[in-house]
């Protein structure tokens, strides 16, 4: 993944450590999926079917769209096969949890009341409709619908931080921060002191709302949404130079991040800066935001959905409840779905334009190639000195082999950012474009610049150190970047298929093998790597082994141009015996770094 698209996400909200009991203790609907969750065969799209006659395939492809968490399947079909059985207390909670968890909130609030009808201390639907109460200012509604499920409040941290927002509604100060003092165990300590936080600044305590921020901020600096907090709180209570050395150090983190950028430029208008919240409705979102962010970072996503959805329909302009949504849709591959997510961000958020870069990108993965290129392309030409839309439609033409443009697009990028530390992936990226034009002099000077910017960085040792030992030039520092890279990504394969590679291009076969062979364990379904390891075993005499490697290979859908090699080393081994010294025209795998490295 691009820095660009990187740049879009959301810190977690806490720390994995410290939020493991949140969601367990907050909601327990993914169980509801049952035994089901194993593979099973993907349900049809939501738009293509309607109503069916039969009930027992109706509840089948309930149970599939549920196991593949396609959550639009999932409500039809859940809904459809209630409809046949009205009175299935089982079946009417999962097509509640399947209603809330694609955004039916109407139908979830339905599906609630008849839940309690049922079981007056469902957990769930009594949070469900605790939220209903809380839009709709109904504060004592609310109070009472959260003390009826679960167990014990002081267990409960989704309960008590609503229940705390419901007393801010009712204009209760003091109870709201003394419910959620109640919160003693140290693993909610965050939740608790980030809220009386917010509480305290909205009420205008700016005493509290400092003490508590700080001490939130000092247990999680690096995540987004406190540091956000911080900084805001910091400002409106005088100490401005606080607030910007915060915003600063997390952009020395994960630079240019469209809230961080958006907080610095607030402070520089000299106009005062808002809060987070500016009421219970948006707080009570922000609890459920946080939550969802929880679920989403222990891969709990039917939770995360749900608490998002919640949010969001307490709060529809909370763009970061979107923007995770939409990750968590990303990482079930659902690309449509995630693009549908994004298309929510509101136009006012600071999140919207990297938003339309990632709807780009998705529609690329989700294989709308044209609508992706022209859509990029429509954002590069509307904002032309917007390094991030720039660097999004460079990276999509490198994907697709169009390296001049690409490398004319990190030109643009890297005029536009006006230079510094950040700028290495942009440098590798074009460097990698250079060489694949054969512009090696080119190539060899932006890699060369982006290890200056970034020494040891694996990838930038990795690529350059493999493109000299391919054409035999300084072969001695060439292989300590390699083996450094190594010592840098001992786990990552395509880093050890270069150093394998490497041996192997200066006739060391053994040593080729041997690493291959720990490559192959990290990345089995590789055909290069697979193809590597089949020339090194045969180069060492093992070719009833080689031609195994080589017919996996090509089983597994090699480019057309390595295909034809590969289907004729299976039929007449390697004829060539002499070493091989002369350049390949292969390069190294290239992978996106991550947060900037």
């Amino acid at each position: 993944m691009s820095p660009v698209s990187q740049n879009l996400r959301p810190a977690n909200f806490v720390s994995l450590e410290k939020a493991k009991y949140c969601v367990a203790a907050g909601l327990v609907a993914a169980a509801l999926w049952g035994p089901t969750a194993q593979a099973r065969q993907v349900a049809p799209a939501a738009s293509s079917f309607g109503a069916s006659t039969n009930p027992a395939g109706t509840y089948l492809s309930a149970l599939s769209a549920g196991a593949q968490r396609d959550t639009g399947a999932a409500a039809i079909f859940f809904r459809e096969a209630l409809r046949f059985d009205p009175r299935n207390a089982e079946l009417m909670e999962r097509a509640f949890v399947a209603a809330l968890a694609n955004g039916n909130i109407d139908d979830g609030f339905t599906l609630a009341e008849r839940l309690l009808q049922r079981d007056p201390k469902n957990g769930l639907a009594n949070l469900v409709t605790g939220v209903k109460a809380m839009k709709a200012k109904r504060f004592v509604v609310a109070r009472g619908s959260f003390a009826k499920g679960g167990g014990g409040r002081q267990r409960d941290i989704t309960a008590t931080l609503l229940t705390g927002w419901s007393y801010i509604g009712s204009g209760d100060q003091k109870r709201a921060i003394e419910t959620l003092d109640k919160l003693k165990d140290q693993r909610f300590g965050l939740f608790r002191d980030y809220h009386v936080a917010l509480m305290a600044d909205l009420t205008n305590q700016k005493t509290e709302a400092v003490k508590r921020i700080k001490a939130a901020y000092e247990a999680e600096k690096t995540t987004l949404r406190i540091v956000d907090a911080y900084a805001r709180i910091m400002a409106r209570s005088g100490d401005v130079a606080e607030a910007k050395r915060a915003y600063d150090a997390f952009d020395q983190l994960l630079p240019r991040h469209p809230i961080i950028r958006a907080g610095l430029a607030e402070l520089a208008s000299g106009k005062p800066i808002g809060p987070v919240v500016n009421d219970a409705e948006q707080g009570a979102a922000e609890v459920l935001y946080g939550l969802g962010s929880v679920g989403g970072s222990q891969n709990d996503e039917l939770a995360a959905m749900i608490y998002l959805r919640l949010a969001l329909h307490m709060d529809p302009q909370h763009a970061l409840a979107v923007v995770t949504l939409a990750d968590v849709y990303e990482r079930l591959k659902q690309s449509d779905q995630a693009i549908d997510v994004y298309k929510m961000v509101p136009a006012n958020s600071p999140l919207k334009d990297n938003s339309e870069i990632q709807i780009g990108l998705l529609m690329e993965t989700a294989g709308h190639a044209e609508e992706a290129q022209k859509h990029l392309a429509a954002l590069v030409q509307s904002r032309p000195q917007d390094p991030e839309a720039i660097l999004a439609l460079a990276n999509l033409q490198r994907s697709r082999k169009q390296f001049a443009e690409a490398a004319e697009g990190y030109t643009k990028a890297l005029a536009i950012s006006g230079g510094g530390k950040t700028d290495w992936s942009t440098l590798y990226f074009r460097g990698v474009s250079y060489e694949r034009q054969k512009k090696w002099s080119l190539a060899e000077a932006d890699f060369r610049k982006a290890l200056e910017l970034y020494p040891d960085q694996p990838m930038v040792l990795n690529y350059l150190g493999y493109s000299w030992v391919d054409q035999g030039l300084n072969l001695d520092e060439a292989f300590k970047m390699l083996r450094r890279a190594v010592e840098l990504r001992p786990t990552d394969g395509y880093v050890i298929d270069s150093l394998a590679w490497a041996y192997y291009r200066l006739g060391h076969f053994p040593e080729a093998v041997r690493e291959l062979e720990k490559a192959i364990e990290l990345k089995p379904a590789d055909p290069v790597i697979n193809d590597h390891l089949g020339d090194a075993y045969w180069r060492v005499g093992r070719k009833l082994e080689a031609r195994f490697q080589w017919n996996h290979a090509r089983d597994l859908k090699p480019e057309p141009e390595d295909l034809e090699k590969i289907l004729k080393k299976i039929d007449d081994g390697i004829v060539d015996e002499t070493v091989p010294a002369a350049a390949s025209n292969e390069a190294p795998k290239v992978e996106e770094p991550k947060n900037g490295g």
